[in-house]
C-alpha cells in the first residue's frame, strides 16, 4: 500500500488569531492562531509503479491499482515569511510569518545578581520568613540549580507556578537550554500580550517549535536568534536545530527536572501584565490550593505547608503579583492574617484610602479596613523589588499632574498615563477582593471557586467603576476636558413635538398618566406643564424623574450638559456638580491666560429651573435619578423610579405588556425593546471595522442585561406583594436572586444558540459594568428607545 496523506496544509487551531497580538492587546481580545505545519516522512511503498502529478499532489499508482496522495519530502516555502531587522543583517524566516525570535533574559534583568549563585535571575524570599519565593526565567539548568537550592535548605514540598500568558521556546546552547521568546518588530522589548480566549501558551509553543523545526530544514539545520536588539551588530546568531529535541517548551524546562521529586509541582498559571487577573485566572489558582492539603485547614495534616515559588520573565512584576497572592494564602493558613506584624516599610504609610474606590470598599464591606491591612502587609513583605501600593500611587499621582497641567489634552500620552493608573489600582483592589473571599471561603476550604462567589458578591463588581476616580476634580477642568454642549444637537425629535410642545418626543403610555420627554428647557417645561394641568387633563400632583446621568445647565434658554470620560455619579453629586459648573460659568472672564470658557448671560441648575415653576403648579416635585444609557439601571435605580410613583406597584404589568404599551407610544421606524436586541446583534455582526463591531456587540448584550432587569423586577414585584415591598429591591437581588445563580447567568450573558460565548469578553459583568466608567458616546441619530 502507498502512504495516505495530503500535502494540504495541516491547520493547529487554538480557535483565536495570533495576528495583531503585540501591544496593546488584552486578556479580552479577539484573536485566533492558524500555524502552518507539515510532515515529512519518506514514501512509505517502495512499491509503486509510477508517479502521475496533478496540480494536488502527486498521485501514487501502487499494484491495487488504487490512488493515493503522497507527502511532499520538502516543506512548501510558499507558507513562510522572509524578513530582517535592518537592512545589515540577513534575511530569515519569521516565527508565524511576522516575529522574531529574541534572548528572553539579558543580564541588566538581574537587579539582586542571584543568577550565577542561585540559577535565576532576581531569585528572593518573602521577607518575615514565609516560604514564598520569586524569581526571573531560569534556564533548565539554572532551574535544576533551583532546585538543588530549595532541597539544600530543608524545603520537601514546593509548588512551582509559571506565572507568563507569552510563549516561551528554549534553545540548545551547549549543555543547557536557554529561553527565548517572539517579539515584534515595532515593539522588540515587549513579550507578546493578550493572546485572546482559547489561545493556549503552551499549544502555542509547540505549534511554533514545529515551524522552527520546518525554518531549520530550509536553512541547512539552522534558526536565526538575536541576543541584543539595541546593538544588531553580530546579530543575528545562528542556531544549530537538527531535531525537534534541539528545541524545548516551558512545560518540559519546568517538569522534567521533577519527574524523580513527586513532591514538587509545576503548573502554568498565566497571570496579566498590566491589571488584574481575570475571574478564570483566580479559580486557576484556588484549584490548585484545594488540591493542596498541607495548604489547607485539616485537622490530619501536619508539619509545614509547601513552599510556593513563582517565575516569570524578569521576576519582578507578575512574580510580584503571584508572591502577594501566595503571602495571603499563608497568612491565612497560619492564622496570623489579623496579628501578623507588617514589615517595617521603607517609607510612611501609603494614603490608599483617599482614592473613591478604597472608600467604597470600606463603606461596602464589614470589617473592610481590616482585610486592607493585611493586603498592604502582604505587598509590604513582598516588597524588596516592586511595590504594588507603591506604583499604584504614583501613577494616581501621575494622573492627577497630567490633569492639571493639560485638562484639555486628549493625547496618547495622556491616555497612557490614564491606563496604567486604572490598571496598578485595579490590580490593588482585586488583591483586596481576593482578601474578602479568602476570609470567607478558606474556612470552607474553597467551597465556592473565586468566580462564582464574586456573583454572590454583585455589589464588588459595582466598586471597579470608580477606578478612574482620585478626587474631585475642579469644573475647570471638566468644561476642557469633557463636552458641554447643546442638547438640541442629541436629542433628535423623532416624534416631532417640537413645535407643538416645543421639546422633542413628548409622548404618553396609553389610557396611563405616564409621559415620556426629551429634555425640556424652562419655557418648554412651562408648556409642559400647563398641557398637563389643563382643563382636559386636570392632573394636580406631577412627579417629573430626570434620568440624566450627566450634569445639565439652563443657559441662556437652552439645555445644555456636561458629558465627560470618569466614573458614573450619584443624584447628589450630579446636582453639586451642576452647581459648581454655574458658579464658574457665572465667574468674570479670567485674564488671557488659560483656557477659555463657554460664558452665558443667565444659567440655572435644574434644581432652579423646577422651583421657577412650582408657583404654577404646587403638585409639582422634581427628582434625579441617573440611569445609564443602553445598560441596565442599578437595583437601587428601579426601587426608587417605583416608590416615586403614585400606586406604582400597582399600576405595573408583566414586564412583555408594558414593554409593548410602551412601544406604542414610538413611531414604526422605532425598536421595540425585544428587538432591538437582536437588531444590535445582528448589526455588530455586520459592521465593517473591528472598534464598531464591539460597541454594537457591548450595546447588544446591555440592552440585553436591562430586559433581564425588567424581568428579574418584575419577579420581585409578585413575590415581594404579601409584605408590601418592604424590602427594598437592592436587598432582594442580594438575599433571594443572587443565591438562586442570578447573577451567574448574568456573568455568563450572551447568545449561546448563535455563537460561542468563550471569545465574548463582555459576556461577562466584570467587562461590561466596567465600560460604563469608560467615555460616555454621544447619541447616535438612531439610538431611540
Amino acid at each position: 500500500m502507498g502512504t495516505t496523506a495530503s500535502t494540504a496544509q495541516q491547520t493547529v487551531s487554538a480557535s483565536a488569531p495570533f495576528e495583531g497580538l503585540q501591544g496593546g492587546g488584552t486578556m479580552d481580545g479577539r484573536h485566533s492562531l492558524s500555524v502552518h505545519s507539515f510532515q515529512t516522512p519518506g514514501l512509505a511503498n517502495s512499491k509503486a509503479k509510477s508517479i502521475i502529478p496533478n496540480k494536488v499532489a502527486p498521485v501514487v499508482i501502487t499494484y491495487n491499482c488504487k490512488e493515493e496522495f503522497q507527502i511532499h519530502d520538502e516543506p512548501l516555502k510558499a507558507h513562510y515569511t522572509l524578513g530582517r531587522l535592518s537592512d545589515a543583517t540577513p534575511e530569515h524566516y519569521l516565527v508565524q510569518g511576522r516575529y522574531f525570535l529574541v534572548r528572553d533574559v539579558a543580564e541588566k534583568m538581574d537587579v539582586l545578581g542571584t543568577l550565577r549563585s542561585c540559577g535565576a535571575p532576581n531569585f528572593r524570599q518573602v521577607q518575615g520568613g514565609l516560604i514564598v519565593f520569586g524569581m526571573g526565567q531560569p534556564s533548565l539548568s539554572g532551574f535544576r540549580k533551583v532546585l538543588q537550592k530549595l532541597q539544600k535548605d530543608g524545603h520537601k514540598e514546593c509548588i512551582i507556578f509559571c506565572v507568563r500568558e507569552e510563549p516561551v521556546l528554549f534553545l540548545r546552547a551547549d549543555e543547557d537550554f536557554v529561553p527565548y521568546t517572539p517579539r515584534d518588530k515595532q515593539n522588540l522589548h515587549e513579550n507578546l500580550q493578550g493572546l485572546g480566549p482559547g489561545v493556549q501558551a503552551e499549544s502555542l509553543e509547540l505549534a511554533i517549535r514545529k515551524e522552527i523545526h520546518d525554518f531549520a530544514q530550509l536553512s541547512e539545520n539552522t534558526y536565526h536568534v538575536y541576543h541584543n536588539t539595541e546593538d544588531l551588530r553580530g546579530e543575528p546568531h545562528a542556531v544549530a536545530i537538527r531535531g525537534e529535541d534541539d528545541i524545548h517548551v516551558t512545560e518540559e524546562v519546568y517538569k522534567r527536572p521533577l519527574f524523580p521529586q513527586p513532591t514538587y509541582r509545576y503548573h502554568r498559571l498565566p497571570l496579566p501584565e498590566q491589571g488584574a487577573p481575570l475571574e478564570a485566572q483566580f479559580d486557576a489558582f484556588v484549584s490548585v490550593i484545594r488540591e493542596t492539603p498541607g495548604l489547607l485547614l485539616l485537622r490530619d495534616v501536619h508539619g509545614p505547608p509547601p513552599a510556593l515559588l513563582f517565575s516569570c520573565q524578569t521576576g519582578v512584576g507578575r512574580t510580584n503579583l503571584g508572591m502577594v497572592l501566595g503571602t495571603l494564602i499563608l497568612f491565612h493558613h497560619s492564622g496570623t492574617a489579623s496579628r501578623l506584624e507588617a514589615v517595617p516599610p521603607k517609607t510612611k504609610p501609603l494614603p490608599m484610602e483617599q482614592l473613591q474606590v478604597i472608600q467604597s470598599f470600606l463603606h461596602t464591606v464589614p470589617q473592610g479596613r481590616k482585610m486592607v491591612e493585611e493586603v498592604d502587609r502582604a505587598i509590604t513583605a513582598c516588597a524588596e523589588l516592586h511595590d504594588l501600593r507603591e506604583v499604584a500611587l504614583e501613577n494616581q499621582k501621575k494622573l492627577e499632574g497630567v490633569r492639571l497641567d493639560s485638562p484639555a489634552q486628549g493625547s496618547s500620552s495622556q491616555h497612557g498615563v490614564r491606563q496604567r493608573a486604572v490598571w496598578s489600582l485595579e490590580r490593588y483592589f482585586y488583591l483586596i477582593v481576593f482578601n474578602y473571599y479568602l476570609h470567607e471561603q478558606y474556612p470552607l476550604a474553597f467551597a465556592l471557586s473565586f468566580s462564582r462567589w464574586l456573583c454572590a458578591h454583585p455589589e464588588l463588581y459595582r466598586l471597579p467603576m470608580t477606578l478612574s476616580s482620585a478626587g474631585p476634580v475642579a469644573p475647570g477642568d471638566l468644561i476642557a476636558k469633557g463636552s458641554l454642549g447643546l442638547d438640541d444637537l442629541v436629542s433628535p425629535d423623532a416624534l416631532s413635538t417640537v413645535r407643538e410642545m416645543g421639546v422633542a418626543n413628548f409622548r404618553r403610555v396609553s389610557r396611563m398618566p405616564i409621559y415620556g420627554t426629551a429634555q425640556p428647557s424652562a419655557k418648554a417645561l412651562g408648556s409642559i406643564l400647563a398641557y398637563l394641568t389643563d382643563a382636559k387633563r386636570k392632573l394636580r400632583q406631577v412627579v417629573w424623574v430626570s434620568l440624566r446621568e450627566e450634569a445639565v445647565l439652563e443657559c441662556d434658554g437652552h439645555s445644555h450638559s456636561l458629558r465627560w470620560p470618569g466614573p458614573p455619579m450619584t443624584a447628589d453629586q450630579l446636582e453639586n456638580l451642576e452647581t459648581q459648573l454655574k458658579a464658574h460659568l457665572n465667574m468674570p472672564p479670567p485674564g488671557t491666560e488659560g483656557p477659555r470658557t463657554h460664558r452665558f448671560q443667565m444659567c440655572l441648575t435644574m434644581q432652579e429651573v423646577f422651583s421657577q415653576h412650582r408657583g404654577a403648579c404646587p403638585g409639582l416635585t422634581y427628582h434625579r435619578i441617573p440611569v445609564p444609557d443602553f445598560c441596565a439601571p442599578r437595583e437601587e435605580v428601579v426601587m426608587k423610579v417605583v416608590q416615586l410613583l403614585p400606586d406604582g406597584h400597582r399600576v405595573k404589568k408583566e414586564v412583555d405588556a408594558a414593554l409593548d404599551t410602551v412601544s406604542e407610544t414610538m413611531t414604526p421606524m422605532h425598536y421595540h425593546l425585544r428587538e432591538i436586541i437582536i437588531c444590535t446583534y445582528r448589526q455588530a455582526k455586520a459592521a465593517k471595522s473591528e472598534p464598531e463591531a464591539q460597541r454594537l456587540q457591548l450595546r447588544s448584550l446591555q440592552y440585553l442585561e436591562r430586559y433581564v432587569c425588567l424581568v428579574l423586577f418584575n419577579a420581585y414585584l409578585h413575590l415581594e406583594k404579601a409584605g408590601s415591598w418592604r424590602r427594598p429591591f437592592s436587598t432582594w437581588m442580594r438575599e433571594v436572586a443572587s443565591k438562586a445563580g442570578v447573577y451567574e447567568i448574568l456573568n455568563h450573558l450572551g447568545f449561546p444558540e448563535l455563537e460561542s460565548m468563550e471569545d465574548q469578553p463582555f459576556s461577562r459583568l466584570r467587562c461590561r459594568w466596567q465600560e460604563q466608567s469608560h467615555s460616555l458616546e454621544p447619541l447616535a441619530a438612531g439610538d431611540f428607545l
